[in-house]
């Protein structure tokens, strides 16, 4: 009995319609990278996991996907390590891993390669990365992440530039209805200082990190647990119900913060940010200050943005932040860098859920070429060959056939012209062009049906 074929959980395959719309919004996102001069670069599948462990918290480091190694796996690991439980044996049995995001690997890339990046350092980088999560509706374990990051670098410009980033790719694709929300790890620090919960600063982030999924009473809940106060949680509890625009939770923000000089700093990075966003433009409603915003991730330590949909159920769609720290770990200090990652894949099921796709964007073949016998596929052959010299996207149907499948053939590819060669446009020099969508046909000589479809391309 044949086996019947499946994939691994959380991962998916992707059919020529799927693969067209993600390079759709792929190209999207790389022609506003290069026009804000971010230079691509590609890192391995695998890291070691001494690069990767400890860069992404205790929940982050539990998701890498770890590689056995190859050959006999246990030939390190001795009786009383496979007595000593899973910890101490993965250890012994996997140095490697699939990497879990671009960011560390990228900087990983930047200490390797430092006397010949540019510095500051603009890269793109856009691969697939693999968390052993539970697969859920917008999460996988395999998936695309786009990023862009600058690195060598204190300056806020940077940040608002990819907020400006966002509103361009997204107004490319034709998506309005989402919140790029903002804050600052500083910000965090302060809140935890005015709480008196600074030595739980760490499990407080990962907490708030889920107010959006679990509600406020589960967060206060949460946190009552690894030991914090009434008074501490009656203190986030105000702080959590700020109102207004921008300027006015910024404001309120401040009087609460007048005994916490590291949340004032988070506090004039946010307006410093804001007010480059508006001299490039970024005059929208869609950024908005909010500070309960954690991204869980340890390596941020300033200013902190994600982007999510406003008008259906999805994750985070692009998300990024300040980390000043992260070169360090590989040897080299006091270089800051600042990025966002848009993630393709949750970005390619919203734009599929609001019909935001258009259908021109699954045409790869401009025209076809029938194939009715030998003489009409000699000659379909020639214009073919005439066709594609002048950068036209054609195709002739391979086999000799009747008309109507391969009119058939040409409808369910979404070809929108097909010419119909046979014994009497080759005698008369004229060939009939069939418009698919219209029904419509015309008769053009080879020079008239180039310059017609250069012209409708």
């Amino acid at each position: 009995m044949a086996q019947k074929p499946t994939l691994p959980k959380g991962t998916r395959d992707f059919g020529p319609k799927q693969m067209l719309r993600r390079n759709y919004i792929l190209d999207t996102i790389k022609s506003v990278f290069k026009k804000y001069g971010f230079m691509p670069i590609e890192t391995p599948a695998m890291e070691n996991l001494s690069t990767l462990t400890g860069k992404y918290g205790d929940e982050g480091d539990q998701l890498l996907f770890r590689i056995l190694n190859s050959g006999d796996f246990l030939s390190k690991a001795s009786e009383e390590d496979l007595q000593s439980g899973s910890a101490i044996l993965r250890s012994k049995i996997s140095e490697k891993g699939l990497k879990y995001d671009l960011t560390v690997p990228f900087a990983r890339y930047v200490v390797a390669n430092q006397h010949e990046v540019t510095f500051p350092f603009k890269r793109y980088q856009i691969q697939p990365v693999w968390r052993a999560d539970r697969p859920q509706k917008g999460r996988y374990r395999e998936f695309y992440q786009c990023d862009a990051d600058v690195i060598g670098t204190n300056s806020l410009i940077c940040e608002a530039e990819l907020m400006v980033m966002v509103h361009e790719i997204f107004g490319a694709l034709k998506f309005s209805e989402y919140k790029i929300a903002l804050s600052s790890r500083k910000i965090l620090e302060g809140i935890a200082e005015i709480m008196n919960a600074t030595p739980q600063f760490a499990q407080l982030v990962v907490i708030l990190d889920k107010l959006d999924k679990i509600g406020e009473e589960k967060v206060l809940e949460e946190l009552e647990k690894i030991g914090l106060n009434s008074n501490a949680l009656s203190t986030l509890k105000s702080l959590l119900h700020f109102q207004g625009d921008n300027d006015s939770k910024l404001a309120q923000l401040k009087s609460a913060f007048v005994s916490s000089q590291i949340g004032l700093e988070g506090i004039k990075d946010i307006e410093e940010v804001l007010d480059h966003a508006d001299s490039l433009g970024l005059v929208d409603h869609n950024l908005e200050f909010d500070l309960t915003l954690a991204r869980g991730l340890s390596y941020y330590t300033g200013v902190i943005y994600e982007v999510k949909p406003t008008s259906i159920s999805m994750g985070t769609i692009a998300a990024g932040g300040r980390y000043d720290n992260l070169t360090e770990v590989f040897g080299l200090s006091g270089v800051s860098g600042v990025g966002i990652s848009f993630g393709i894949d949750r970005i390619y099921d919203t734009l599929n859920e609001l019909d935001l796709f258009a259908t021109d964007q699954l045409e790869t073949t401009q025209v076809l070429l029938t194939n009715f016998d030998d003489d009409a596929q000699k000659h379909a052959l020639n214009i073919l060959f005439k066709l594609r010299a002048n950068d036209i996207s054609s195709e002739i149907y391979p086999d000799h056939s009747k008309l109507k499948k391969q009119l058939n053939y040409a409808d369910k590819k979404q070809i929108p012209y097909v010419v119909l060669i046979g014994s009497q446009e080759i005698e008369a020099g004229r060939y009939t062009l069939k418009n698919m969508e219209k029904g419509s046909q015309q008769e053009l000589s080879v020079d008239e049906l180039i310059n017609f479809l250069k012209d409708k391309a």
